[in-house]
């Protein structure tokens, strides 16, 4: 078999025979890019049906992706923005043109599914390339598959970034194969995922340029990333969020704005000393490599430069969530950690080589750090209103405001004007509203009990609104008005 930097080079004959179809994509690597798709794409609508995802993050894009798609502005009503405000992810805007052929929150699902599942086979292409066997090339790959976080993360509602997986690898393929369109527009759509990828591909363009001597696209990479990291933090998010990078706000012990903690970072660096040597950081470093210890040799660690954004990022957050397994913080590492395992193994380094000991450790990994086990106990809290909640959802047939919990937000995310119960802003009035429903027995992510029943009363008290559902603790409130607006 030969790597993909070679397929690239046949580009000129007019059709592949199946032999080279096998090159690019050997059978078995399709096999389990496939299968771990379906399971993905299961997992993660199984989750929705039984009302475990949330507004945010899942409600959060499939609304502005729909707004997209219908032409309408897509500000995402229940944070108060245009989405561009938050991270800057234009692809979704590519991502709406499937929503034009059919609005549903699924294709989400499969779109999350297929990119983390795809990114296996550019980094086959990589292992041969880098001189591999086949079989330690299947490995890796399969290795690649069973890393804990692809399969927790998969669960987490959607994030755009799931995309630039496969094209940082397809990227680091093109640019050793010095295929440099490929690799710029690999770039491109890289940065069109999420701000803070920016500096990934920053890094990424230094790495390449010093270590790989790949200068074109390493110069491409770090000015890109470089110019865009500055036009969006400074220019692009602004312009739709008045109050600038949201994130900023989980360093706040560097400074108040992004300008401050970057040269805090220089000027201050005893202010995150206590952040780097932390149990904290060895914890979440430790939760990060075990899963691959079997691969890492101290003297193959150059593609990790790449990773060093991400890395500190996350490290000197004050938000917990960003140095564990279970969300998206750690997603844009993971490319380059494996680059490194491919490095010392085609150096004869690392510290297992047998390919049965080696998935048999990232078997154990995933059995010990993936979250599966979610569907035996958390996913199965709310089956007692299951089916009065898919009752209730049935009756509401327009497009009118809705008012709801986190939970029940993301299957009504389809209509301009959606909100959620939360403590951190507990509505004051109802009557914007054409429906109102809630789950008094589960009140939702960032409510209670108690909220839920003072909307309820609220409600229940409005002379406008008239109860048309009601059943193991689910109401559904209908508004009484026929002159409120479809459309804000």
């Amino acid at each position: 078999m030969i790597p993909m930097s070679q397929a690239f080079q046949n580009h000129d004959r007019p059709q592949k025979t199946s032999r080279q179809v096998e090159q690019w994509m050997p059978r078995s690597i399709g096999w389990m890019v496939a299968l771990n798709s379906v399971i993905f794409f299961a997992c993660s609508s199984v989750r929705h049906v039984l009302f475990q995802s949330s507004a945010l993050d899942l409600g959060y894009f499939d609304q502005a992706i729909y707004l997209i798609s219908q032409g309408l502005p897509p500000i995402v009503s229940f944070w108060g923005y245009h989405f561009m405000g938050g991270h800057a992810d234009w692809i979704l805007y590519l991502v709406a043109w499937l929503y034009k052929l059919y609005p549903s929150v699924y294709w989400l699902f499969a779109i999350q599914a297929i990119s983390l599942s795809i990114g296996a086979l550019p980094l086959w292409h990589l292992a041969r390339q880098a001189g591999l066997s086949p079989v330690q090339a299947k490995t890796i790959a399969l290795s690649y598959l069973l890393y804990p976080l692809l399969f927790n993360l998969n669960l987490f509602d959607f994030h755009p970034e799931v995309m630039a997986l496969p094209l940082i690898l397809t990227a680091v393929l093109a640019a050793r194969a010095d295929r440099v369109a490929w690799f710029t527009v690999c770039v491109v759509l890289i940065l069109g995922c999420r701000d803070a990828l920016s500096l990934t591909v920053a890094a990424m363009g230094f790495w390449l340029l010093v270590f790989e001597k790949k200068r074109r696209c390493g110069a491409i990479a770090l000015t890109l990333g470089a110019v865009w990291f500055g036009v969006v933090t400074q220019v692009v998010i602004p312009a739709f969020r008045p109050g600038g990078v949201e994130s900023v706000a989980r360093y706040s012990y560097l400074g108040g704005s992004l300008l401050e903690v970057v040269q805090n970072l220089f000027l201050k660096p005893w202010l995150i000393l206590g952040k780097v040597f932390s149990i904290a950081t060895l914890f979440y470093l430790f939760l990060l490599l075990i899963p691959i210890a079997w691969g890492l040799s101290l003297g193959h660690f150059a593609p990790i430069v790449a990773a060093l954004p991400t890395l500190v990022i996350n490290i000197l957050s004050e938000l917990d969530l960003q140095r564990d397994l279970l969300h998206q913080y750690s997603l844009p590492a993971l490319p380059f950690l494996y680059l490194s395992i491919i490095s010392a193994l085609s150096a004869g380094a690392g510290w297992l080589k047998k390919s049965r000991i080696i998935v048999l450790w990232s078997l154990i990994a995933f059995l010990s750090l993936a979250k599966y086990g979610f569907f035996a106990e958390k996913y199965l809290d709310r089956l007692d209103t299951w089916q009065a909640t898919q009752e209730a959802i049935a009756q509401i047939q327009t497009q009118g405001a809705v008012l709801t919990t986190s939970y029940i937000a993301t299957h009504l995310t389809h209509r301009p004007v959606l909100e959620y119960t939360k403590l951190s802003a507990p509505p004051t009035q109802v009557d914007s509203f054409q429906y109102v429903l809630l789950n008094l027995r589960h009140p939702g992510w960032a409510s209670s009990p108690e909220l839920a029943h003072q909307v309820f009363q609220m409600t229940q008290a409005n002379s406008q609104f008239r109860v048309v559902f009601q059943r193991d603790d689910v109401y559904l409130f209908v508004n009484k008005r026929k002159d409120l607006r479809v459309f804000p």
